[in-house]
């Protein structure tokens, strides 16, 4: 295992240039920017893990900072809106001068704001999303934070066929760069030949009617829904589902569906169970018992005021742990550059993800690992791990 300690040299095997002419780094600040849906769907998400990150920022400043430089977290919200997430990285990037982009949610929106990115080569660090094009095709700017959609769907797939069931599986999703990362693992499966596919629906991120997907879905006799929509899309679908008689049909979610308001809005709603999600954290409420957790969730508290941080915390502290860890290594004469070769050295676990955080020059994916889990009586309980 490499040591921070030992991170901290990397600066020096870098020949930079003066700070002073880095974008977004002076003598005192180290201004890093996040474009965030903090009023439209997946703002269950973004609200506090744009909150957790900022807690962790204020403890890091509070004790000089990194290197003798405050963290100014600038947060722009785009309302899971393409538009307003490429006018937000413009303002980030090309006004605010930030140094790096941190969590910004959305896969199309981060493939829009990749077009002012790359040119400049902003690092882009642990993005709210868990698509392929994150780190593909490869850059050295890229820095995925968890295992892909893509990865975490054929592996809780391959689960649910074997110890759920599952035989033949419609789709509900998202018409977008997201919802097409599910569509793909499914159809890879099934031109494997593991599984049938049956109805295949895409919806608006605004749309709150599901009756006529469900009656599809049924018409189908697909045994297994994948699903790629909101948080309260998705919520609302599957309720609708259980209320229409649909008592044997299985929900399949991705990471983005991961969530412990998906869990308790489900309960609340009567559904405790043939809910499953693969992704690349593990929920936390049932690792409160844990020292390392239980501190944390505490702190998360007093900073914030919160009854309880959630997986969209768990998202933001883990990215910003990622990032002063990073900023750490490359030392004070801080460039893109040695930035960039400092995150390639990060390791070290993550108690708070439950996940071990490793990148290397040719592997830019913080954790690697794929969490499978299913909802019982109003909370995600693991039933697989995948390395």
């Amino acid at each position: 295992m490499k040591h921070f300690k030992a991170l901290a040299t990397v600066a020096a095997l870098v020949a930079t240039p003066l700070a002073a002419q880095t974008p977004g780094v002076s003598d005192d600040e180290i201004r890093i920017g996040g474009a965030h849906d903090l009023s439209g769907i997946f703002a269950p998400f973004s609200v506090p893990a744009v909150a957790a990150a900022r807690a962790y920022f204020d403890e890091v400043n509070a004790n000089g900072g990194v290197h003798g430089r405050q963290i100014n977290y600038i947060v722009e919200d785009h309302g899971y809106q393409v538009p307003k997430a490429a006018q937000a990285a413009n303002k980030l990037i090309n006004r605010d001068q930030v140094f790096a982009m941190l969590l910004n949610l959305g896969t199309p929106h981060n493939l829009a704001m990749f077009q002012m990115m790359e040119p400049q080569g902003v690092p882009n660090v642990s993005p709210i999303t868990a698509a392929r094009q994150m780190i593909e095709p490869p850059a050295p700017w890229k820095f995925a934070g968890t295992s892909s959609y893509f990865d975490a769907i054929l592996a809780t797939t391959d689960y649910m066929i074997e110890n759920e069931g599952t035989r033949k599986v419609c789709l509900m999703i998202l018409p977008t760069d997201f919802g097409k990362e599910i569509e793909a693992a499914v159809h890879e499966l099934a031109n494997e030949g593991k599984i049938e596919l049956g109805a295949e629906s895409a919806h608006k991120p605004d749309e709150s009617d599901f009756t006529g997907a469900l009656g599809r879905v049924k018409e189908s006799g697909c045994d297994t829904v994948g699903m790629a929509l909101g948080i309260s899309q998705m919520i609302n679908a599957i309720a609708t589902a259980r209320k229409l008689g649909m008592d044997d049909v299985k929900f399949m979610l991705s990471s983005a569906g991961f969530h412990t308001v998906v869990a308790k809005g489900l309960a609340q709603q009567g559904v405790m169970d043939g809910v499953y999600a693969g992704s690349g954290w593990q929920d936390l409420e049932a690792r409160l018992d844990q020292p390392e957790v239980a501190e944390w969730v505490a702190s998360y508290k007093d900073a914030t005021g919160e009854d309880y941080p959630g997986t969209g915390a768990l998202l933001g502290h883990s990215g910003a742990v990622i990032m002063v860890e990073a900023l750490k290594a490359a030392g004070p004469d801080l460039t893109r550059e040695n930035f960039i070769a400092a995150m390639e050295t990060l390791d070290f676990p993550d108690p708070i993800a439950g996940t071990r955080v490793d990148f290397s020059a040719e592997d830019h994916t913080a954790a690697d690992e794929v969490f499978v889990s299913r909802i019982e009586d109003g909370s995600w309980v693991l039933v697989q791990t995948l390395e």
